[in-house]
């Protein structure tokens, strides 16, 4: 297969999934769903519609022209996929094939069906991509490793991997940044930024960054419509379980009755908690943000006033050249001797 051929291949998969019917969608979501409750229709669809995103033609050719059109030589490269949001191990999926590599992949467990659903179609589209793709219960086999994971599985990935090339990656988060002079329609874009998959992805806004004064009222206004979040009872169980905590320990905090803010430094918050942290001028933010580049995934602000920022609502639309951890993963991939 030429690498015109492999790129041809994710363009028509890209296709496939842009006109996937409404009923195509509901029946493999609750598939999903039977596997990881998270996964339910509206996520399943938004990470559908977000690959398609991903595969769109003149971009995916643009952004594939910038890597070797084939490898040195062709290794089978071992992947070790999260399973936090629907299909979030389809980009190093979509590196490894489209750089002429050997792909072994070791799927989550929460995320089996979505992604064996994938690759079935994209080998219906292209049969050859099947003898470049396995699915593997262990990665013995593998010449060169890719695997996402917490900050403790990451160390036991860098020392298991440690003889080999390899590219681990850790937790990260995202955050926002607001002025206080936002309008509630501006506040309201942050809404997926905060509830998209029930924040359970690395692209989720879970810390605001505020000025000391900042006025609350205009934000959690503007965030009501997400309140439908309660009708999934493992988000439900995880907001009735945190505030219970919050108010066992008398934590301050504000409680829309869906979402929960309280002022905490740690980046990462819980399920139905949004941490927040203040910063007195826009030099003090710089410095706070700058401290915690490392375990950041991206930041998001009105109209992407802050430098290196997103415009609120675009946290959860990466393009194919954002990557995880901000390490080029088709640079690694050519690197492999």
């Amino acid at each position: 297969m030429t690498h015109s051929e492999r790129l041809a291949a994710f363009v028509a998969l890209g296709r496939r999934l842009e006109q996937l019917t409404a009923d195509e969608i509901t029946t493999l979501a609750a598939r999903a769903r039977n596997t990881n409750a998270w996964f339910d229709a509206p996520n399943v669809t938004t990470a559908l519609r977000g690959i398609a995103y991903l595969l769109a033609e003149e971009p995916l050719r643009t952004w594939a022209a910038r890597y070797p059109a084939e490898p040195a030589a062709s290794r089978r490269v071992g992947v070790v996929m999260a399973g936090n949001i629907p299909l979030v191990g389809f980009h190093d999926l979509l590196c490894v094939l489209v750089s002429g590599h050997q792909l072994l992949a070791k799927p989550s467990a929460d995320d089996t069906v979505l992604m064996n659903w994938v690759v079935e179609e994209l080998v219906r589209i292209e049969p050859r991509f099947a003898e470049r793709f396995a699915f593997v219960p262990r990665l013995n086999a593998a010449d060169a490793f890719i695997a996402t994971g917490s900050d403790n599985t990451a160390r036991y990935f860098e020392y298991y991997f440690s003889k080999k090339p390899h590219l681990i990656r850790r937790n990260r988060t995202s955050l926002a940044v607001l002025t206080g002079q936002e309008t509630a329609a501006e506040l309201a874009k942050l809404g997926p930024d905060i509830f998209q998959y029930y924040g359970l992805g690395c692209r989720n806004v879970s810390k605001l960054f505020v000025p000391a004064d900042y006025s609350f009222s205009p934000l959690l206004d503007a965030l009501q419509p997400w309140e439908t979040v309660l009708n999934h009872h493992k988000y439900q169980n995880n907001y009735d379980y945190n505030k219970s905590i919050l108010l066992v320990n008398r934590v301050p905090h504000f409680d829309t009755g869906f979402l929960l803010l309280t002022e905490h430094a740690p980046l990462v918050s819980p399920i139905s908690v949004v941490h927040y942290g203040t910063y007195a001028n826009e030099a003090d933010l710089t410095t706070q943000l700058a401290s915690v580049a490392p375990q950041t995934q991206c930041v998001v602000s009105d109209n992407g006033w802050y430098t290196g920022s997103l415009d609120f609502g675009q946290a959860q639309l990466p393009t194919v050249g954002d990557y995880a951890d901000g390490v080029d993963t088709m640079a690694f991939l050519a690197g492999i001797a």
